[in-house]
């Protein structure tokens, strides 16, 4: 291969790597962000949800919500509240809950009463896209 073209790919290379290292930067700092909406009186379940997204696209995580149990669902994207879209769904597909119902709200807390499995889909609001990482944290209540 010629050396010009080596050096076009290794750019082209350390260009992307870059790119991914900077969106992962991205992420950790939201997942700072969103543990200010993780109050004390809640445990992180010790997961970060993090997508990268496009303005069109959805990423979904199943979940299990356990009987007798308050959650604190908490979504960050870009550097203002309100942009992130959570939705909760049954495993048939049946709506549980969207923020997108109360303003987009940054973090909303569920008391269980029996135990679900469940879909949980975030999305960007095409409206608001600041960034394309988003990032829900979930913690329980403490008893």
């Amino acid at each position: 291969m010629n050396s010009r073209i080596l050096r076009l790919i290794l750019f082209i290379a350390i260009a992307f790597l870059a790119q991914i290292n900077n969106a992962k930067a991205q992420c950790d700092s939201l997942v700072k962000k969103c543990s200010r909406n993780i109050s004390s009186e809640y445990i992180s379940d010790g997961q970060s949800y993090k997508s990268f997204l496009q303005a069109d696209q959805e990423a979904e995580y199943k979940l299990t919500l356990f009987e007798g149990t308050t959650y604190r669902f908490a979504g960050c994207s870009g550097s203002t509240d309100r942009n992130l879209i959570f939705t909760l769904f049954d495993m048939e597909g049946n709506l549980l809950f969207t923020n997108r119902d109360f303003d987009i709200a940054p973090y909303w807390d569920f008391e269980i009463k029996n135990t679900i499995d469940c879909k949980m889909t975030l999305s960007l609001d095409p409206k608001k896209i600041e960034s394309g990482c988003g990032v829900v944290l979930i913690g329980f209540k403490k008893k």
